[in-house]
């Protein structure tokens, strides 16, 4: 175009578009993941950065809306992260956002047709855990009820902590979740909130009960304003959070040399394995950890294998 003074004038270039409506379609996802899926806060925030990246990359290779998306952009996408270094849990997990993402929004009408029907990831490597021996478990439980002994609030919960999560193998979210009812004493029972809004009631024993029997009695001295039901409080009267639950494991256990560092999904770990090996049926043990799948619960019976060839072989002189 020509101005007056008969000069061209620049045409703005307009930036490369977005997928319309990011934002709003991001909000419903979402939700649905929410609400509908059940699905935890944590999976809910990785599915939702898992399609932001996918978004990204949609739009750094000029397409301009998701109807464009074919399998072979899906496996590009893919295989660039590959190429970067990304671990095959990564690639896997942002292999199943998408897969769940393009379903939703081709049942929702956002796209004609869902182009991850065929979509295929890297299956996940299965390493074996580690987990703790018997030995050691009793001995970190053993360094909670010696600390516990000053009367100190916290570390009266400390021990109720460790003996619940080492008892029952509920997962660090569960632990944290839980109210004043879901604990009952009587029958040595939890109510738990499991993954995908599934309740189930798991049982703990004896020791983990008289902890627990303790802990409501130091809990007193913490109440406050912001304590609500909360089964477990931080010092300042808040429900405890899975960081404050996190460092108390690895701090327990840095008093045992020889053990390995281990989170809360690591006492998780040794509860399963620990289980199986004193002779738990496979179906009880999906039962108590909440597994969906039996074929989850397997890998604890490769960790007991794994544990009685390796004593074999330091035991026997022909191993």
């Amino acid at each position: 175009m020509t101005g007056a003074g008969g000069t061209q004038e620049a045409v703005p270039t307009q930036p490369a578009p977005e997928p319309a409506g990011l934002e709003a379609v991001l909000s419903e996802f979402t939700r649905h993941l929410r609400s509908e899926r059940g699905r935890s806060e944590h999976t809910t925030r990785a599915y939702v950065s898992d399609i932001n990246h996918l978004f990204s990359f949609v739009v750094a290779h000029g397409l301009s809306d998701l109807g464009e998306l074919r399998l072979a952009d899906l496996r590009s996408w893919l295989g660039a992260q590959a190429d970067g270094g990304a671990a095959r849990s990564t690639i896997a997990r942002r292999a199943a956002a998408a897969r769940t993402f393009l379903k939703w929004a081709s049942r929702s009408g956002r796209i004609e047709t869902d182009p991850s029907l065929r979509l295929v990831a890297p299956r996940r490597s299965r390493t074996l855990p580690d987990v703790l021996k018997q030995r050691e478990a009793s001995a970190m439980l053993d360094v909670a009820a010696v600390r516990a002994d000053d009367a100190d609030p916290i570390h009266v919960r400390d021990r109720a902590v460790l003996e619940l999560l080492y008892a029952s193998g509920i997962r660090v979210g569960e632990l944290v979740s839980l109210d004043l009812d879901d604990l009952d004493l009587r029958e040595r029972t939890v109510r738990v909130m499991g993954k995908g809004a599934k309740e189930r009631v798991v049982p703990f024993g004896v020791p983990a009960a008289s902890a627990l029997q303790e802990w409501l009695a130091a809990r007193r001295l913490l109440v406050g304003p912001r304590s609500g039901p909360a089964l477990f409080l931080g010092r300042r009267g808040a429900r405890v959070d899975p960081r404050q639950v996190r460092s108390l494991v690895h701090e327990v256990l840095s008093h045992l040399p020889d053990a390995p560092d281990l989170g809360p999904h690591g006492l998780r770990h040794s509860a399963a394995t620990h289980l199986l090996e004193g002779g738990a049926d496979l179906r009880m043990v999906q039962e108590v950890l909440g597994h969906a799948s039996l074929a989850t619960t397997q890998i604890y019976t490769h960790v007991s294998v794994e544990r009685l060839r390796k004593s074999y072989e330091q035991a026997h002189p022909r191993a």
